[in-house]
Parts: C-alpha cells; sequence; structure tokens
C-alpha cells in the first residue's frame, strides 16, 4: 500500500510536453539520490503518462535496480498498457 508523502516529496514535472517531462524527471534521477520516488503525472493524457512513466523507469532502473517508483496517474489504464514491459521498480496510483 502506498503512503503519500507531503506534497515537497512528490515530484511534478513542470511541462505537460512528455519529451521535456522526460528529461526533466531524468535530470532529477541523475542529480539527486532517489532509491524511492514519487511522481505526480496525473495532468497528463493516458498515452503521455504511459511514455513518461516507461522511459523514466527504465532511466531510473539502470541507476537504482533495487528502487522504486509511485506514478501517481490519472487512470488505472496506465499500469494495464505497460504490464507487458515489465517494469519492476514502478507502481501505478489513481491520483485523487
Amino acid at each position: 500500500m502506498l503512503q503519500l508523502l507531503p506534497q515537497s516529496d512528490v515530484l511534478v514535472p513542470n511541462t505537460k510536453n512528455p519529451r521535456r517531462a522526460v528529461e526533466y524527471i531524468n535530470s532529477y534521477i541523475d542529480s539527486v539520490r532517489c532509491d524511492s520516488l514519487s511522481v505526480d503525472i496525473s495532468f497528463m493524457n493516458l498515452m503521455d503518462a504511459c511514455y513518461v512513466s516507461t522511459m523514466c523507469s527504465t532511466n531510473h532502473y539502470i541507476k537504482y535496480p533495487e528502487g522504486r517508483i509511485n506514478w501517481l496517474v490519472s487512470s488505472d489504464k496506465a499500469a494495464e498498457l505497460t504490464k507487458s514491459l515489465s517494469l519492476g521498480n514502478s507502481e501505478y496510483f489513481v491520483a485523487n
């Protein structure tokens, strides 16, 4: 079960552009020690959220193979669409 962290401990990309969001999150992963990370992308549409979470989860896994990313998304369909990719370090939660 996810324990929601205070808002300051949840990373929120500063753009709706999925490519820029990937750059922003990956930059954070590369510059800050973040074995565990929560990212709020609930403002993105389903396809953009799947793209961003897949690309960033892969980068995070390379740096932290035992780490975890909690993705806050707008729909439970994101987990279904990325399930076949076996992103073992990712977990999806629907934002309220």
